[in-house]
């Protein structure tokens, strides 16, 4: 039998020996990890650099980027520090925001600029939104604020106090006519405006301009007439068609003749929402359709 002495030394001796050889174990292993992949300055920047390709600048690494777009962020800004609301009412906008809910991304003309506008855009983000002012101090203005709308100032030679003429003449068969408004012979479509307004094809159309509330203002009646001319004349498909202010006596004729009360699909308060169908694609197509209550 060995001794109690004895005994304690053996343990003393074996506990080192393994404490050594658990000290070599891990100092062996990490020899071998710095020696197949050194850090150096050189090979932190090459992580870094493919880092930084592979993520987005500004974006976590964890997790997929979406940055707000500028549209929305400028319309938040300007909506939450703004006490001047769009003209148009809860209702009536969400009219149209239905419809570009279905087609946004998409190309959208507004006949014009204002307190809304950032919201057109913002809520056609990825798409083209452009709009025709006829004031031009007013772009000036407003795009100076919001750089990123793009806007057209154009000229109208029309008069409210001569709708009742124009209505007369619109009633011809030139105007009837479904062609490039370029080439129309109607006294009332809109010529001389840039070559993109004519070329683009429109999805959708708002006519909330030019102003038309007294005697010697411009009046709707050309842009309304020239908007169902640029629907019926896109080569397929068909453009809804907005107009606002239809309890006035010109935005209620002039929309019910030139963009047709079979075409219109509602009204909301004072706006009213036409889809006019292409005309090129269906040869003999009536310029409005057949009212079914007149056939019987």
């Amino acid at each position: 039998m060995r001794t109690k002495s004895q005994s304690s030394v053996n343990l003393k001796v074996i506990f080192t020996c393994c404490s050594i050889l658990i000290f070599l174990v891990i100092f062996f292993a990490k020899s071998n990890i710095s020696s197949s992949k050194p850090i150096s300055k050189t090979n932190l920047s090459q992580e870094k650099e493919e880092e930084n390709q592979a993520t987005p600048e500004g974006c976590p690494t964890t997790q997929q980027c979406t940055k707000m777009p500028i549209s929305l962020s400028d319309a938040l800004v300007h909506y939450a520090t703004s006490n001047v609301t769009p003209q148009q009412t809860f209702e009536e906008i969400s009219v149209s925001k239905r419809v570009l809910d279905k087609k946004s991304p998409c190309n959208f003309l507004v006949f014009g600029l204002g307190h809304d506008s950032p919201m057109w855009a913002s809520l056609n983000h990825g798409g083209r939104t452009l709009f025709i002012e006829e004031d031009k101090a007013w772009i000036e203005i407003v795009t100076k604020k919001f750089p990123n709308l793009e806007a057209y100032h154009v000229v109208y030679d029309t008069k409210v106090k001569h709708s009742d003429k124009l209505m007369e003449l619109g009633r011809s068969e030139e105007c009837k006519s479904v062609t490039d408004p370029r080439n129309s012979k109607c006294e009332l479509v809109l010529k001389d405006f840039p070559a993109d307004f004519y070329e683009t094809k429109w999805d959708l159309i708002m006519v909330d301009a030019p102003t038309g509330y007294h005697e010697e203002a411009p009046g709707r009646m050309s842009a309304i007439y020239t908007a169902g001319l640029l629907a019926r004349n896109r080569e397929d498909g068909e453009t809804d068609v907005f107009v606002h202010d239809v309890n006035r006596p010109v935005e209620d004729e002039f929309s019910a003749t030139f963009l047709c009360k079979g075409y219109m699909r509602e009204q909301n308060g004072r706006l009213r929402h036409f889809t006019i169908p292409s005309h090129r694609a269906r040869a003999g197509r009536p310029f409005c359709p057949v009212d079914v209550n007149r056939r019987r």
